[in-house]
């Protein structure tokens, strides 16, 4: 079975025993676009659905672990990140060849260009970056241990040392941070407020480097 196919058959009667509310005859669309894991909308009983799977055949051990994928998503379901309802994993590869994890389908545009021409005005284009900012900040916010999550990934720690294990990483990350912001603080205009309070930040909690 290849990346572009399912058996509808089999993932139907699965979905059917797993998700409540399941129901009708199911309809499979692939999604455009995308080099990972295969991403597919699910039509069924007039409701949509996206499940995402991992390519079928010989994979590298960590690759398209979809399971990772579904188990970050299910965690920020009840914090400030916004994120679709997650409703079944499966790692059985005998329904579909491969495991995969269903989510609720969320509506929405996808925006390719970064310069955003769709934008009717500069301020509607602001309007995009304050909503991508805003969303990064909540996922730097979460709670990492009310979550579920201190066992994801490698333990780090923030520019000030104050979380995490492993020290050496602070040092690490501070003089690539600070290349990076200094020239950008020493050729800003002084009469913008957030600059400055951001620059002022910098200075208290991190040791300028040349």
């Amino acid at each position: 079975m290849s990346t572009q196919q399912l058996d509808t058959t089999r993932l139907a009667d699965y979905l059917r025993q797993h998700i409540p509310g399941f129901s009708g005859d199911m309809i499979a669309e692939k999604f455009a676009g995308g080099q990972s894991n295969p991403t597919f909308k699910l039509t069924a009983g007039g409701t949509s659905y996206v499940l995402r799977r991992k390519p079928p055949g010989e994979l590298l051990p960590s690759a398209h672990a979809v399971d990772r994928e579904y188990r970050v998503i299910t965690a920020l379901a009840d914090t400030e990140v916004p994120v679709p309802k997650t409703y079944a994993l499966c790692e059985d590869e005998s329904v579909i060849g491969s495991m995969f994890y269903v989510m609720e389908c969320v509506e929405g545009r996808i925006l390719w260009d970064p310069l955003l021409p769709e934008a009717r005005s500069n301020e509607d284009r602001a309007a995009y970056y304050d909503a991508m900012n805003q969303t990064m900040a909540a996922l730097h916010n979460v709670d990492i241990e009310a979550v579920g999550l201190t066992d994801y990934g490698k333990p780090a720690t923030t520019l000030n040392g104050s979380s995490g294990a492993g020290p050496n990483s602070t040092a690490r990350r501070k003089p690539s941070i600070l290349r990076i912001w200094k020239p950008c603080l020493n050729g800003c205009q002084p009469t913008c407020p957030k600059t400055m309070a951001l620059s002022a930040w910098c200075t208290a909690t991190t040791a300028w480097t040349t």
